[in-house]
């Protein structure tokens, strides 16, 4: 009898988490598409750029690519650990940091 029980719940429970999940949505207080938060570009300790898009109690960063080869896009313009643009605007949640 238990076993009856365990199997079909087990089989539920396995299905449920092959459901696909969109990451391109912000799902917190003031969920959005990510594409209408503003991004800005941080240059990391090896010298490549990445994107960056800090959503108050949230944050998104992504390497940025070069859109033929694929390759990091590592110009060297700016100094690692420089930040620009107003990649903590499109959210009205503060940011304390």
């Amino acid at each position: 009898m238990r076993a009856t029980l365990i199997v079909p719940a087990a089989l539920v429970l396995g299905l449920a988490a092959c459901q696909k999940t969109d990451h391109s949505v912000d799902r917190g207080i003031d969920s959005k598409h990510l594409s209408q938060l503003q991004a800005g570009i941080w240059v990391d300790p090896d010298g490549c750029d990445n994107w960056v898009i800090d959503d108050g109690a949230e944050g998104y960063m992504m390497r940025r690519r070069d859109p033929v080869s694929g390759l990091p896009v590592c110009s060297g313009i700016a100094s690692p650990g420089y930040t620009a643009g107003d990649f903590k605007g499109g959210s009205p949640i503060p940011d304390p940091i």
